[in-house]
Parts: C-alpha cells; structure tokens; sequence
C-alpha cells in the first residue's frame, strides 16, 4: 500500500484549508477553519501562513472587539493570478479564464470542424483559444487545466482512446508544451465535473458521491470517503459503456446496447428518431434538438414527453444499478441533457429508481441537478490547474523552509 509522506500531507491539509475558504463563500477564520476540517488549530495556521506568504489568502482586518482576541478574517485573493479551464467537447471547444475566487474572467467557445480533428488540428484550436483569452496578461497564468473527452492519462497528458475522433495514445501534453509556456493538467470530463463538485458543489457536504455526466458521452465520477476514485487505469467511471439492453443499439465504442447509446444526447435523439422520424424537433444538430424536446415537453408535446418518459426509463434502471453497487449518499447529474431536460427527466429517472435498486441504499441517496455556475467541465479542468499549483514543490517547498529558517533563528 502507498504510504502518504510529510509533503503528501501537508499538500492535503493545504487543500482542506482552502476548500474551507472557498465553501465559507466570502471570509472566515482560522478557528472556523479548523472546526470545519477537523485540522489542530496549530496545522491551520501553517498552512494559512503558507497560503498568506504565496499571495492565495488575504487578511481582511479583523472581527469587532468582544470578549476574546479579535479574529483575523481571511478570504481567497482573487488577483493573485488566474487559471484557465478548457472543456474539449466533440462538437467545440469551451474556453473560461477564472481569477483565483474561480469566478469567470472571460469566456470564448470554438467550434470543431467534423472534418478537422486530428490531434495536430485540434491541438491548434487550444492554442488560438488559450491566446484569445490570455491575450496581454498571459504571465498572469498559474496554470491550465484540459477536459479531453475518452480515456486519459493525467500524468503523461496522453488522451488513450477518443471514440468520437478515433485517437489513440495521443500525446496531448507534449504537443501543447511546445508553445505554450504555462503548466498544463490533463484529465477528462467525468474527472473534471467531480473535482469541480468536489472543491465547489455537492462534494463539500457528503462523503460519498456521484457525479452522472450526460452529454454526447455520458459516465460517472465516483467519491468514496471524500476522495476522487480513479481506479488502476484511470478509466473508474466508464459507466456509458455498461451494457443496458442485451444486442441492444450500437454506440460509439464499438459495442452493443450500451447505457451511453439511449441517455446520451445522440440516443435520445435516436428515440426521437424512433418515436416520430419525421418530427419537427429534429435538427442537424444534437443539442438544439434536446433544447427543442425541452421546448415542446413544455409546451405538453405528447411525443417530447414520451422521449423523456422513455429516457428515463433507461436512466433509472442503469441509476439503480449504481446505488445498489455504490450505495453514494448524493448523485449529482450535469451537463447538456440534464441541463435542458431536467427536472421532468430527473422526476422519471426517482420513479424507476426506486422501483429496480434495492429499498435501503435508494432511500439513502439524494438524486439531484447539479447546481454550479459554471460549465463543470471547465471548471474542474481549471481546478486541477489550481491542485496542481498548490502541490508545486518549488513554490511551497521554499515557502516552508524559509519559515523553518526564521523559526530557527529566533
């Protein structure tokens, strides 16, 4: 078993203290801090004054005078620098630049030419992306972090198989090192939702979670005792690639009757297919025909809502199939599908739940729409961007030994 050593720590216990600032939504202090982690009030303080020395935290002045020493109150320095999420999606590709409060700076989405994605045509997308929104403060970057659709591996930056462009073993990382000078963190959606549920959404009141992701690839990210759930390959979540009906529908990845060929955005507009071949709802573009499903469900459109009835239908029971095998306390279900069909799929999806998973793990989990502000990909790529740069060995290596050098000398 991995043994975690005195900088793993420290680099946790740095992320526990400042997910508490950002959770506190404003400012706070060092004894609230420690009530929230559960950390000695004597690690709180280390890791503040550390947060304080690199510029992440800010003292804002202090409580007014009571009973008791007055209380420093600390909030997250939102000009330290900025971070930048790139969602790679198979249709375009979605750019947000956050000051260091993860709130967007600015924002630009491209295109992806169906025509032009090879990883050489997709990797010079990124790049006029990046220096559209980073154009005259570029030195500002602390770091870019990359949503890449399919199977990746973080630690190399490699994208291992993309169903949808037909990649394998591309080195992503080392074609974007060569012209871009910031440091760059590789993973792919299903990650990136969880980790931005994690530091900014459901994951900061439960322990165990997960994260359902429903857009032209459906899957899940999993979190078992507060931690993100990778597995061997880094492929735990490729829940779209379940089988869901025996000799059922082809999907994407070259196999039959798939979960990801009926919730995903091209199976539901598959059922619609099916349901009314001729219907006005369909569009040459996937996600305007979800919007307009959700329109017509709306508006009482009989074959709308038979789509949506039908979709969660098979939703609840590959959802059952989770809490029985996982038994998360909250299920947090985001992106395009969720987003438009939302509640009335969610409403189908409880019912059929309820009916095929066990009675006691369902009736312990909270199904629910995610609520994050931003685009979640985006916005976890840009938070492992921020992981990384708390974890710099360099940066806060040298932090702590210039306080142990002055504690030393006093």
């Amino acid at each position: 078993m991995y043994q975690l050593t005195a900088r793993d720590i420290r680099r946790r216990n740095r992320f526990c203290v400042l997910q508490a600032v950002y959770a506190a939504d404003g400012h706070t202090s060092r004894q609230e801090i420690a009530q929230a982690t559960g950390l000695s009030f004597a690690t709180v303080g280390n890791m503040i004054a550390e947060l304080l020395d690199v510029g992440v935290l800010a003292e804002l002045g202090y409580d007014a005078p009571g009973i008791g020493r007055p209380r420093a109150r600390l909030a997250i320095n939102p000009v330290r620098g900025t971070l930048l999420g790139v969602d790679i999606a198979e249709t375009s590709v979605h750019f947000d630049l956050f000051d260091l409060a993860m709130s967007v700076l600015r924002s630009v989405e491209i295109p992806v030419d169906p025509a032009a994605t090879r990883p050489d045509d997709v990797a010079e997308l990124i790049i006029r992306g990046i220096g559209e929104l980073t154009a005259g403060d570029a030195d500002r970057v602390l770091g870019i972090g990359l949503s890449v659709p399919g199977l990746v591996e973080p630690e190399g930056g490699v994208s291992v198989f993309s169903p949808y462009w037909h990649w394998h073993n591309v080195p992503l990382k080392e074609l974007l090192e060569r012209r871009l000078p910031h440091p760059l963190y590789l993973d792919n959606p299903l990650k990136a939702s969880t980790a931005a549920q994690l530091w900014f959404g459901a994951g900061r009141d439960v322990d165990d979670l997960i994260v359902v992701t429903l857009r032209a690839g459906v899957g899940i990210g999993v979190v078992i005792d507060g931690m993100l759930y990778r597995g061997v390959t880094n492929s735990a979540g490729e829940w779209g690639h379940t089988n869901l009906v025996l000799d059922g529908r082809a999907c994407s990845c070259g196999r039959n009757g798939c979960v990801e060929a009926y919730v995903s955005a091209p199976g539901i507009v598959q059922t619609l297919r099916e349901l009314a071949p001729s219907s006005p709802l369909i569009s040459g573009d996937d996600a305007r025909t979800i919007a307009a499903i959700a329109a017509a469900a709306a508006r009482g459109d009989s074959v709308a809502l038979e789509v949506i009835d039908k979709t969660g239908q098979y939703l609840g029971v590959a959802v059952a199939n989770l809490v029985n095998l996982f038994n998360p306390r909250t299920m947090v279900f985001g992106d395009l599908v969720a987003n438009h069909l939302g509640t009335p799929l969610l409403e189908v999806t409880r019912r059929v739940a309820a009916h095929h998973a066990m009675s006691d793990p369902f009736d312990a989990v909270t199904l629910q729409l995610c609520t994050l502000r931003h685009n979640p990909a985006s916005l976890g790529a840009a938070t492992f961007a921020l992981e990384g740069f708390l974890a710099d060995r360099e940066t806060f290596g040298s932090i702590a030994a210039r306080r142990a050098l002055r504690a030393s000398s006093t």
